[in-house]
């Protein structure tokens, strides 16, 4: 999927958000059980629900790793559904892969030839070339874990480097920019930290944006719009556990509801402000 292509899907859709897939079988309701993948069951039932508010998937694979063989199928069944029934969604694994250029590769290959996913998240700590092999494929993206949400964050990514006096966020920003584009890498920042998105949109103001932590971790989706948004957009803003979880019963119906009026009727709202609609 190109950057342009992205953007038209937000400008119909009216919409920024992506539901994060963080399906956990202890979590999901009790009746889904009975079916032979209740992963996957839950899953088509929150996409056939909330699929005409949002732009992107982004499951996370802890959560299908962790129940073996069985949490991998449902995994890439989620995926090829997703893609087969709803070509124009975009779909993140969240992976976080990054390794050796040899072992980069073959995590690529799993990712974008064998699966048909449009992006995956990849750490940049060992380098370029653990980075490069996923920027190899056209059409396809990688979104660079740059500055997160969480409280270990502070360990290393705010260190600043004595000789340029950059922060080990801005550094990444800075040199990953001569390994991908603005057509083939995103970045992850969280809505914890919106207020440096003006910093950041110094550096990389073209980029698409990544941006988990709204809702269930104190992210303002307000403030993320007025720091980080750009002239096409340039946000993909993510919703989990406050989306699909937001009900035991009526699981996809609530999680519908909270799509829409929580996320999609404000995500239009804005666009409307910044004249991208």
């Amino acid at each position: 999927m190109t950057k342009q292509e992205l953007f038209e899907q937000i400008r119909k859709k009216k919409s920024f958000l992506c539901v994060g897939l963080d399906t956990d079988v202890k979590k999901i309701p009790k009746h889904l059980l009975r079916y032979e993948d209740p992963q996957f069951e839950f899953n088509r039932e929150i996409v056939d629900a909330t699929h005409g508010y949002v732009i992107a998937y982004k499951p996370n694979l802890a959560f299908y790793e962790a129940e073996g063989v069985k949490g991998w199928a449902a995994f890439e069944k989620t995926v090829k559904y997703i893609k087969e029934t709803y070509p124009e969604i975009f779909v993140i694994a969240d992976a976080k892969r990054g390794d050796i250029l040899n072992t980069s590769s073959l995590y690529a290959r799993a990712f974008f030839e064998i699966l048909p996913c449009d992006a995956m998240t990849v750490a940049p700590y060992m380098g370029e070339d653990s980075v490069s092999p996923f920027l190899g494929y056209p059409g396809k993206w990688v979104v660079l874990l740059d500055l997160t949400s969480n409280k270990g964050s502070f360990n290393f990514q705010h260190m600043v480097n004595a000789a340029t006096g950059k922060e080990l966020y801005q550094e990444v920003l800075i040199q990953s920019q001569d390994w991908g584009s603005k057509e083939n890498m995103m970045y992850v920042v969280g809505a914890t930290q919106a207020t440096k998105l003006a910093d950041i949109r110094q550096i990389v103001p073209n980029h698409f944006l990544l941006v988990p932590g709204v809702g269930a971790q104190g992210g303002s989706l307000a403030e993320v719009a007025e720091y980080g948004m750009n002239a096409d957009c340039g946000l993909i803003v993510n919703s989990s556990r406050e989306i699909i979880y937001a009900s035991e019963e009526n699981f996809a119906l609530e999680a519908a509801k909270v799509a829409y009026h929580k996320y999609q009727q404000p995500m239009e709202s804005i666009l409307r402000e910044k004249g991208l609609i």
